[in-house]
């Protein structure tokens, strides 16, 4: 399993990861603390679904809400960075998307996620976009697999 390497990885660095998750509703940290030991790694966890805690635990600006949304490039940027300001933790990670089965646009279609996994001195902001033809609690998961093997790769680096 994916997050067993993630846990391997982490604690072998000495690192702690904190995660600020909308679309994914607490599944990314749910499966990180799946791992037997994850307490040596796991700093803190937000589920930041609405608007107002996006900005108010956060600092996600209403600029950058007003101007792109929530579900957006800039906003899954700022979610991390703002994870960072209040954990310090050593990578961070956001999720914002659409799992639907409503609320999509066709500029925003159900299945469209952003997710940014930040260091001060690194970060990749990752665009998924995946089936709309699937449910909800099937595109959560499939939204946090990707999210992991997107952190695996990234830690790899750092």
């Amino acid at each position: 399993m994916i997050e067993n390497e993630i846990g391997k990885i982490l604690t072998g660095k000495g690192l702690r990861i904190a995660t600020a998750e909308s679309c994914t509703g607490g599944l990314l940290s749910s499966k990180l603390t799946d791992v037997s030991g994850s307490s040596l790694y796991i700093h803190l966890n937000f589920v930041t679904y609405s608007n107002e805690a996006k900005q108010k635990i956060l600092g996600v600006k209403s600029e950058t809400l007003e101007k792109y949304g929530a579900v957006s490039e800039e906003c899954a940027y700022e979610m991390a960075s703002g994870l960072y300001n209040v954990t310090e933790a050593d990578i961070c990670v956001s999720t914002t998307g659409i799992a639907g089965p409503t609320g999509g646009t066709d500029k925003k279609p159900i299945g469209l996620m952003y997710s940014t996994v930040y260091t001060p001195k690194k970060y990749k902001t990752y665009k998924i976009l995946l089936s709309s033809d699937i449910t909800r609690i099937k595109m959560k998961e499939a939204f946090t697999q990707e999210v992991l093997k997107n952190i695996l790769d990234f830690i790899k680096e750092y």
